[in-house]
């Protein structure tokens, strides 16, 4: 099979459009990534604003430590990530309480020291999650059938996973009942606060085994990236063009052409046309049937959907505010209330020795909170007026809630710039703004790679696993094997 004799175009510059571009050019295939902004990244871009370079979102640098996604993808490609360890993944503050998530559970343990068995139950699921993954795991399964053959070719090849049977159908919450946690209300927040960034949803409603992997995330490390996340797009970009690949800037996508069952090829904005055997979008599915017809698709758009945008803070401040006594990533939430819509916020903060980042003497600090889009457009509706004030109005809310902790916040800002749902839309082509990916409230109703279409797939935080660097590598990994599958098979 020659590969250099099929072409790929991706939809999309964001990190699972690049990590399945970069594989497929590493392998020979002739790819094309078109992206709409004069950058990559996407919601993980590191963007360049008023002489600063501000994350688009407040995030964590993970899955970089030896046999992770993210090193594995660099071993592959032969990229050497510009990341150092961080010995705080981020800081909790609610109300008197301030705990250091680290590789170490001590000061979890020490301030909720019911908890123990939990956590050395988490770290067991965790593994085992982990090694299943490494192993090649193939998801999303069709239901408890599927789950129970996947469980025994586990038990044969990886004993122990067994265990995760059980935990299959429960929710965070049912599984903190079974340790007596569901009525200790502070840890509920706790985890609760943790669980609405990483999984989008709280223990109530998110997927035990979900749960299991997103709390691991402190514990397997953080690491700082050099530049930016924006950092890690960039070097993808640049391994596609070593490889004999291209990323095209400035090449919106506006229409997938097909014939039945197989995508023909993409038109731009511009007028330009790329044909494709083979086509992966970095998109939500919301973003995809605007571009071509989805019906018929397998998948609930209310079952499976994206709920959450963001309302983010792109603050310039004086560096002394964070003077090595602060963590660059905290994590502040509210003493009562909702987290969503600023009962929580999380903040990321440029490195002093990011010397590019900002002016001298000064950070670039991003603070994100979860919000509805629905609201954000229909005061954008109204009128300009009414759209500012909400904006406005929301920016007060998340420096009240970041000042309530942190005493002098708003003396050390000395530039603010606000984004919204309706911003997100406009720089990701994001429909309705939805960020974040999908409520990880099942491990069966979920969306896969695969569309309707034989030689059209998604990636991106859209699909199993979800959100994260190392979740959505591990989503584009899929949608390779898938694609490899089918060009083996004589698909286009």
């Amino acid at each position: 099979m020659d590969m250099e004799n099929y072409n790929v175009v991706v939809i999309g510059a964001g990190i699972g459009g690049l990590a399945a571009g970069a594989l497929l050019a590493r392998k020979g295939l002739q790819v094309t990534v078109l992206e709409a902004q004069d950058y990559p990244g996407g919601c993980a871009a590191t963007f360049s604003m008023q002489g600063y370079r501000f994350d688009a979102g407040a995030t964590i640098g993970c899955g970089f430590h030896p046999g992770a996604p993210m090193d594995m993808l660099g071993r592959e490609l032969g990229i050497s990530w510009p990341v150092t360890p961080e010995p705080v993944a981020w800081q909790y503050r609610h109300r008197g309480i301030t705990l250091n998530l680290t590789t170490s559970r001590s000061e979890i343990i020490n301030r909720f020291p019911r908890s123990e068995a939990f956590w050395k139950e988490q770290s067991l699921l965790a593994a085992l999650l982990w090694r299943l993954a490494e192993g090649g795991l193939s998801w999303p399964v069709k239901g408890p059938r599927d789950l129970a053959l996947l469980a025994r070719k586990g038990v044969a090849e990886l004993p122990g996973t067994a265990v995760l049977l059980k935990f299959a159908a429960k929710t965070a919450r049912e599984w903190l009942a079974s340790h007596d946690l569901d009525t200790d209300a502070e840890f509920v927040r706790f985890l609760d606060a943790q669980l609405l960034v990483s999984v989008q949803t709280t223990t109530m409603h998110a997927n035990a085994l979900n749960a299991a992997i997103a709390l691991d995330l402190p514990v397997s490390g953080a690491s700082r990236i050099a530049g930016g996340i924006g950092r890690v797009s960039e070097q993808l970009a640049g391994s596609i063009a070593e490889s004999g690949g291209a990323v095209l800037y400035g090449q919106e996508v506006t229409r997938i052409d097909s014939v039945r069952r197989e995508v023909i090829g993409v038109e731009t904005r511009d007028g330009g046309a790329f044909a494709a055997d083979f086509t992966i979008a970095n998109l939500t599915p919301d973003s995809l049937e605007k571009l071509v017809d989805m019906e018929g698709e397998p998948f609930s758009r209310e079952e499976i959907g994206a709920k959450w945008s963001a309302f983010v803070l792109y603050l310039g401040m004086d560096a002394a505010f964070f003077g090595g006594v602060l963590p660059t990533h905290l994590q502040i939430v509210a003493g009562s209330g909702e987290l969503a819509e600023c009962g929580s916020i999380f903040v990321s903060a440029s490195s002093p020795v990011e010397t590019d980042r900002a002016p001298e003497g000064l950070c670039a600090v991003t603070i994100s909170t979860h919000t509805a889009p629905e609201p954000w457009f229909e005061a954008k509706k109204r009128g300009q007026s009414a759209y500012l004030e909400m904006k406005e109005r929301y920016t007060e809310k998340v420096l009240d809630l970041f000042s309530e902790q942190i005493p002098g916040v708003r003396e050390a800002i000395k530039s603010i710039t606000a984004s919204t749902p309706v911003t997100w839309e406009r720089y990701t082509g994001r429909a309705n703004g939805h960020v974040g990916g999908y409520p990880q409230t099942s491990l069966f109703n979920v969306r896969g790679p695969a569309t309707r279409f034989d030689n059209l797939f998604l990636v991106g935080d859209s699909i199993f696993p979800g959100q994260s660097l190392p979740g959505v590598v591990t989503g584009a990994r899929r949608s390779v094997e898938l694609l490899l599958q089918r060009m083996a098979k004589g698909t286009r």
